[in-house]
């Protein structure tokens, strides 16, 4: 009887034994908690969007410890799916990327864009990276939609990574072009300058712009909705991001809605920056993660985000010339979706040539309409896939 119940007992510790994560870790699964380390220390020591990469990196370590966090319902031997999974539907959908926009929209001030229209072109320019990573894409040897969904990641925009990689049936890679995507958003600071710096002379960093023309109440409020007429009508596959981007900016400058302008601005959007960076941290397990084609989107959006950079600054050289000097090329940079670290970046390195010179208002227009810019490619190439 006796051996019996030590039998049961040594069964008892067996099995729980079995069910550590110790027993199931895989060299891949360690190397991914040690990516996960490396993204918690980014934001926790250095600063880098931290509202991102902390969720990420958390949702990372998750899921390489107990895998059934972003398991289906049919995956699981009860029928009830991982809690992580749950969320991650909502990016397949692609909700919580367009509930980000919202709260975007309620955020941000399109005055220096509405004052100073040319913005849009430097916004447009930069998105010069999408289209030069697509075709290399294509080249490395993923197919058309794949390549389309990767070369986002150009517009330093890691929710309408999210939102095309989704739409046209990419979530195999949706993981590794979110991380990238999010992590070069935090490495603005570090990227930009130095190709800013190459691409401009010591005289043109030191150009100073004329202050911008003060904004009517009506423009602010016009504007939103034009944009909204406009660019749906053209491209209606745009609709979820342009609208729920220009839906947030009416509440914000319409000012008779003020409790949605708060709710979307604060509560909604970190609620949904909670469950959005958790659930992309969640799709990079060590199975999903390692692999070659992981290495490509990485090395493809560096590539990307380089050459909007570069399109934004050299567009803005031009502009500088036809415009006799009046309009400092180092605002160009900020055409990248990076919102508003791109314009602050700007701002910075024009700072460091001249500390007298205040480029940021100015550097906002083409920020703000690089969201627009990089919506619309996206729209772009659902419209050409057919999505």
């Amino acid at each position: 009887m006796g051996g019996k119940k030590m039998s049961n007992i040594a069964d008892t510790v067996s099995n729980l034994i079995g069910q550590t994560a110790f027993m199931n870790l895989t060299v891949g699964n360690l190397i991914m908690i040690l990516v996960a380390f490396t993204f918690c220390i980014l934001p926790l020591k250095k600063g880098f969007e931290p509202l991102l990469l902390v969720p990420i990196a958390f949702g990372m370590l998750l899921v390489n410890i107990y895998p059934d966090i972003m398991a289906s319902a049919e995956e699981t031997s009860n029928g009830v799916a991982g809690l992580l999974h749950i969320f991650y539907i909502l990016d397949e959908w692609s909700v919580l990327p367009s509930l980000i926009f919202l709260g975007v929209g309620a955020m941000t001030d399109f005055g220096p864009l509405i004052a100073n229209p040319k913005s849009f072109l430097l916004g447009a320019a930069a998105q010069l990276g999408i289209y030069v990573a697509y075709f290399l894409a294509i080249l490395l040897g993923f197919n058309g939609k794949a390549a389309a969904a990767i070369s986002i990641i150009g517009g330093a925009d890691g929710p309408t990574s999210i939102f095309l990689a989704g739409k046209l049936g990419q979530t195999g890679l949706m993981g590794a072009i979110a991380v990238a995507a999010y992590s070069y958003m935090s490495l603005v600071p570090i990227i930009q300058p130095p190709i800013m710096k190459l691409f401009t002379t010591e005289e043109e960093r030191k150009i100073k712009m004329e202050q911008l023309r003060p904004v009517s109440k009506l423009e602010k409020i016009l504007f939103p909705i034009i944009i909204t007429v406009v660019v749906c009508l053209i491209l209606p596959t745009t609709a979820p991001l342009v609208g729920m981007l220009m839906l947030g900016n009416l509440f914000r400058e319409s000012g008779v809605v003020k409790q949605l302008t708060e709710t979307a601005s604060n509560a909604l959007m970190y609620i949904v920056v909670i469950l959005l960076g958790t659930s992309v941290g969640a799709s990079t397990s060590a199975e999903a993660f390692l692999k070659l084609d992981t290495i490509k989107i990485v090395v493809l959006g560096l590539v990307a985000f380089i050459f909007g950079t570069a399109g934004g600054v050299l567009f803005g050289k031009l502009m500088c010339k036809l415009t006799h000097g009046k309009i400092n090329p180092l605002i160009g940079s900020a055409g990248v979706s990076a919102v508003p670290m791109a314009a602050r970046v700007s701002q910075k390195v024009g700072a460091e040539a001249d500390p007298t010179n205040f480029l940021l208002m100015h550097a906002m227009g083409p920020n703000v309409a690089g969201v627009i810019g990089t919506a619309v490619a996206a729209g772009t190439f659902m419209a050409i896939f057919g999505v």
